[in-house]
């Protein structure tokens, strides 16, 4: 089963290494990990995808609560929050293909950030559903590269 659990946390030296090797631990792997600073400088929000058991995440929530700078911890229930996620991606273009990927990218929203002869570079959010279909469309034009900033979630 797939979950989704944000921790806000201090922002501190070594909190992030606490963090993942409780998860390490208890032998679940970390399919996307996400950190940064909240609005405030002094606080940061980790949120993690992990797939697993309900029962060993159950207990797992409760050990990241006791961790030392941890502040809180939610476990998002399916419906419970929103997601989104960030993709980078370049992809190889010619004259004969570059404006049917453009409109593949028009379609799903996706912002071309740069563009060369040769290839270009877009820019998408939206959840996993989204960008997973985006990616299944454009891997027939070659991708050179792919960054992703792994899922970020909040309560609705």
């Amino acid at each position: 089963m797939r979950h989704t659990i944000s921790v806000l946390v201090e922002n501190k030296f070594g909190v992030l290494a606490r963090i993942a090797g409780l998860f390490s631990g208890r032998g679940f792997n970390i399919h996307t990990l996400n950190v940064a600073p909240t609005h405030d400088p002094k606080v940061s929000r980790v949120t993690a995808m992990i797939r697993g058991d309900d029962a060993v995440l159950d207990q797992i929530t409760k050990q990241l609560k006791k961790l030392i700078n941890v502040i809180e911890v939610h476990d998002f229930k399916r419906g419970e929050a929103v997601s989104r996620e960030l993709i980078l991606v370049k992809v190889s273009v010619s004259a004969t293909n570059r404006s049917e990927l453009i409109q593949i990218c028009e379609l799903f929203r996706a912002k071309i950030i740069n563009v060369k002869h040769e290839d270009l570079v877009a820019e998408l959010t939206g959840d996993e559903g989204k960008i997973s279909a985006f990616l299944s469309l454009i891997e027939s034009f070659g991708i050179l590269e792919l960054g992703r900033t792994g899922n970020l979630a909040m309560h609705r």
